[in-house]
Formats: structure tokens, sequence, C-alpha cells
């Protein structure tokens, strides 16, 4: 039995912008080439319709990539690669307890417990429409695959987490906040870090653009001031991906990692 861990990048987005491409295309040939419309209509819609077409090709593509490029059985498998790097900074002492945030297929919750044999961890997700492929199933048929028994899957949400404070040694995540729509994703980070342990370890791989996260410098400066004994902001387009391509830079992200005294 092979795990499955699906794609970041749902085949459903990338067949939904070929369908819109197409459209475009359709009506570029039929408004912008043809003899229907006339004048400076014609002029107008043929520059438009062409502009969108090229623009929605382009977004199709790049996703295609995207596909190419995090699929676990690709030749790159970027998604392994960043999987195994972040999973490396987690350790537990035995019978300790790990947090996956947004587990999805339960590909980081698993490695870490890989890591891990001795501790438990928990992953949990929404497991919403937008990936409709992933599902709590999954992440018990994938474990059961990788043989491994020290996990749990359960529905949750990381802007509210069902747990206490100071519940876990360990918390993860991968690429999942920055997809929560949230005008201060910084106070989400927040409520995650209120169920880690003192002297347990916050290990989160995300996009930490300013549009989506605001001033992280100002953020790790904040924990360090909270007490936070160790805060690092790492970037990650090196250290976790080999053959990082350019066209890749924004998903690449960056790396915090946040220890308690």
């Amino acid at each position: 039995m092979k795990p499955d861990y699906k794609n970041w990048m749902p085949k459903g987005m990338i067949f939904g912008g070929l369908a819109i491409t197409l459209v475009f295309l359709i009506l570029f040939i039929l408004f912008g080439c043809t003899g229907i419309v006339g004048g400076a209509w014609k002029t107008v819609l043929f520059i438009v319709l062409l502009l969108l077409t090229v623009i929605a090709g382009v977004i199709t593509v790049w996703m295609a990539l995207l596909y190419r490029a995090f699929s676990y059985d690709g030749k790159r498998q970027m998604s392994k690669q960043i999987i195994e790097g972040v999973a490396s900074y987690v350790s537990v002492p035995d019978g300790g307890m790990i947090l996956d945030v947004g587990c999805g297929s339960g590909a980081l919750a698993i490695a870490c417990a890989k890591h891990n044999p001795n501790a438990e961890v928990i992953g949990i997700d929404r497991w919403g429409k937008e990936y409709a492929s992933f599902s709590r199933q999954l992440c018990e048929r994938n474990a059961r695959a990788e043989k491994v028994n020290n996990t749990k899957f359960q529905h949750g949400d990381a802007v509210k987490l069902d747990f206490d404070d100071e519940t876990f040694d360990a918390v993860t995540s991968n690429y999942v906040y920055h997809n929560i729509p949230s005008r201060d994703r910084q106070t989400i980070l927040l409520e995650t870090l209120r169920v880690l342990k003192k002297g347990g370890t916050f290990a989160l791989h995300d996009i930490f653009s300013k549009s989506k996260y605001g001033d992280m410098q100002a953020f790790v400066k904040k924990l360090k001031d909270m007490g936070y004994e160790k805060v690092e902001l790492i970037d990650t387009t090196d250290k976790f991906m080999k053959n990082w391509e350019p066209v890749w830079m924004e998903l690449s992200g960056s790396a915090l990692l946040v220890g308690r005294k």
C-alpha cells in the first residue's frame, strides 16, 4: 500500500483556468477577429480579450508547473523536501504531544510521527471544499500506508483551537495560515502559540509576505518582548528546496521557529 498525499495545487484549479482561457480565446476570435462587431468597439474588444486570454493562459501554465513541481511522484518532489525540512526541526520527549495545524493529507503530521515515534501527533484540519480531495479518511489511510500508529486526525479550526493552554510540546504547520481569511494573521499565530508548552517548539512554514502577515520582523520582536527565548524567521528558499527556480520565489516563503522558556 502506497501513501497518497495528493498535490498542493488542485487539478480543479488548473482545469478551471484552462476553461476560462478557452472562453476568453473563443470570445477573442468571435468579437476581436471577425466582423460581428465593427469600428472602435472591435479594436477595444480585440485588445481587451487578447490581454485576458494571455493573462488567463499564463496563470494556467503557472498552476500546471506548480502541480508538476509539488508532485510527490515527480522528479523535483518539492513537497517532500519542504515536509521533511519542517519535520526536521521537531523533536519532543518520549510521551510528548505534537499538533499539526491544517494537516491536509497528513504528510507533515506523519513525517513528525516518524521523527518522534514515542510521541503522540494530532493533525487537525477543516478539510474544506477548496481541497475536496483531502480528508480525515485520507490522512488515516496514509498513516497506515506509512506504518505509523502514533497519529490521530480530527476536525479543527486554527482561528480557535479546541485545546487548553500549553497542551503541546511542539506545533507545526505548512502553507496553511495564508489561506485563512483574516486581516490579522498575527493574532492567529498567537492563538497557536497559546497551546504550546513552555520550552516547546513552533515550526511554521508559510508565505510570510507583508500583504498577508504584516510586519513579521516587528512580530518577531514582539514575541521576544513577551518572553519567548528563541524566535527565528528563516528564509527557506535554499534551505528546504533544491533546484528552486525564481518563478517559485514567492511560494518558497519562510519558516517561523519559536521556543519558549
